[in-house]
């Protein structure tokens, strides 16, 4: 199984082959849009780039192709109740649905072709009918699937016209209680000197009537059931998604194709339960991730692009609170800082892991072993730089005491008797581990962090700041420049003006030159900005400003 609550950097197509069989409930694309361009660029740093070009160089049918593979892997992954939705536009949903998903999932699995209204009309000069919607292609991997209804809101031109009565309860409407079938004798009966074909039961319709539920507006009339306005759960909705709200100036976050969350809660509820598991192969601003972690769902995402990884990541932080499950961030390098100095028992788990090994979820009584490998060779974990030759001293004696027969069998079959990791070695372990094998035919395997994952230095972070004075409501202008210097390409910056508790909450998620103006009142205030450079590696750097007559920087 593969690791969920993970975003991943890298060619979803080289990912999803690596992913385990009928292990996903949902899966949710947004595909890159086929026109008549080359190619469209949204980050526009190089991963995504070179993703493009590669993507439209044939037409139409390399677009089909390139999208076609990786919807096989998806369909692969898929549970047996699990769906698919995928977004696209008129530009190529014909062929994405006779060429990939009629083929790949069948058309008997076909459910719907929703159509969702994205925007108004640009203009009203144009020589067509304009183009507002996009298609939601959704299908299943089988006849049973995972639906739960939804529902939209009643407008309220039909709350008025339909719930016209009231009483000490509420609004109510009426509803017809007579059966459509009329050859039901069980049903059939007289009630309130009525005689029909009813829906319910003699006995739930007589307990009802002593609730109040059911009136007769005259002698001999048909009766009819309240249904309150409270009570409703809403206007059925269709395959035509006109009432999701645009996106508000809150929820934007500066990705130009950004969709609304209410767009994904409805297809994250309605496609999923609490618990599973929702895969977004093309995370682009992050709202599917988002989303489905707000709504207890496990979830995968993967992109392309660098930005989009680190955009998602500070979203998911944004919203993170004490009862938030914790995910990880694969790239395609580890910052040595982060790994170096993070939580020791979580390091040593996660870099055994990473090693292919079984990590030891004990804390004591292990002999210092901090997980084993497929054979059960025994692994230590030791998170710092120039080990030395006590630390093979040690490891040699506990591995004798941890599986002496074990040892044995390694040693008489010339295979390591045990794995130490750690970031550097010194001298004297290297000559200790040569010795043990040459005098004494006993091999210990010296491995460093950057043989099992490659590391880089995160870039360094500068941040000026120019008083720009007062504006008319007596507030401090400050212009801010932030300098990223990384041996990689500087992607974008990041800001937070109200920076506290240790948590970063940015109001500007994509800057791509490093300048911002922010206007203070007088006081003490915490100004916090990020940059990311090509690796997805980052560094914070924290201002303290003090503004009053002058603005003062305090450490």
């Amino acid at each position: 199984m593969h690791e969920i609550n993970k975003l991943i950097l890298g060619d979803n197509l080289e990912i999803l082959r690596s992913m385990d069989s009928e292990t996903i409930d949902l899966i949710y694309l947004d595909p890159p849009f086929f026109s008549n361009r080359n190619y469209e660029v949204i980050w526009g740093d190089k991963g995504e780039v070179r993703s493009f070009e590669d993507r439209w160089s044939g037409g139409i049918d390399h677009y089909i192709a390139w999208l076609k593979e990786r919807v096989i892997e998806m369909h692969r992954m898929l549970k047996p109740t699990g769906s698919i939705f995928l977004h696209c536009d008129w530009h190529a949903d014909s062929y994405i649905r006779v060429e990939i998903l009629d083929k790949i999932f069948g058309m008997n699995n076909y459910r719907n072709q929703i159509l969702w209204v994205r925007s108004n009309p640009k203009s009203h000069a144009s020589k067509i009918f304009p183009n507002t919607t996009d298609s939601i292609f959704w299908y299943t991997k089988t006849d049973k699937f995972i639906f739960n209804k939804v529902y939209g809101e009643h407008d309220s031109s039909y709350v008025d016209k339909a719930y016209k009565y009231e009483d000490e309860k509420g609004c109510y409407r009426l509803l017809p209680l007579l059966n459509p079938n009329d050859n039901r004798p069980n049903l059939t009966y007289e009630f309130l000197g009525v005689n029909r074909v009813w829906r319910w039961t003699r006995e739930r319709m007589e307990q009802a009537y002593k609730d109040g539920l059911v009136v007769q507006l005259k002698p001999g009339a048909v009766p009819q059931y309240k249904l309150y306005l409270e009570d409703s759960k809403g206007k059925t909705v269709t395959n035509f998604w006109n009432d999701i709200k645009p996106l508000s100036s809150k929820e934007e976050i500066g990705y130009p194709t950004q969709k609304p969350q209410e767009l994904m809660n409805r297809i994250i509820v309605c496609a999923s339960n609490e618990g599973d598991v929702v895969m977004d192969p093309f995370v682009g601003g992050g709202t599917t991730i988002t989303v489905a972690e707000k709504l207890n769902r496990q979830w995968i995402g993967i992109d392309q692009s660098v930005q989009a990884v680190k955009v998602t990541e500070m979203r998911l932080q944004n919203q993170m609170d004490l009862f938030s499950t914790p995910f990880m961030v694969q790239l395609h390098k580890y910052d040595y800082d982060t790994l170096r100095y993070k939580d020791a028992f979580a390091f040593e788990s996660w870099i055994v892991q990473q090693y292919g090994g079984t990590s030891n979820n004990k804390q004591r009584g292990d002999l210092g072993m901090d997980g084993k490998t497929k054979d059960n060779t025994p692994i230590q974990v030791k998170r710092s730089d120039g080990i030395g030759r006590n630390v093979v001293d040690n490891f040699m004696s506990a591995v004798q005491r941890y599986d002496k027969a074990l040892y044995e069998k390694n040693k008489a079959e010339h295979k390591p008797i045990g794995y130490i990791i750690a970031f550097s070695f010194g001298k004297g372990a290297i000559q200790e581990v040569a010795r043990l094998k040459n005098q004494e035919d006993v091999i210990i395997q010296l491995v460093s962090v950057e043989e099992i994952i490659p590391i880089a230095k995160k870039p360094k972070l500068t941040v000026t700041i120019a008083d720009k004075g007062k504006d008319s409501k007596q507030l401090r202008d400050i212009e801010f420049t932030a300098t990223g210097q990384s041996d990689n390409v500087i992607e974008f910056y990041a800001w937070d003006f109200s920076y506290k508790d240790n948590k970063f909450n940015p109001q500007i998620l994509i800057d791509k030159h490093g300048i911002q103006n922010y206007k203070f009142k007088a006081g003490m205030h915490n100004v916090a900005v990020k940059t990311v450079d090509s690796e997805g590696l980052e560094s914070i750097e924290i201002i303290k400003l003090k503004v009053n007559g002058e603005v003062e920087i305090s450490n």
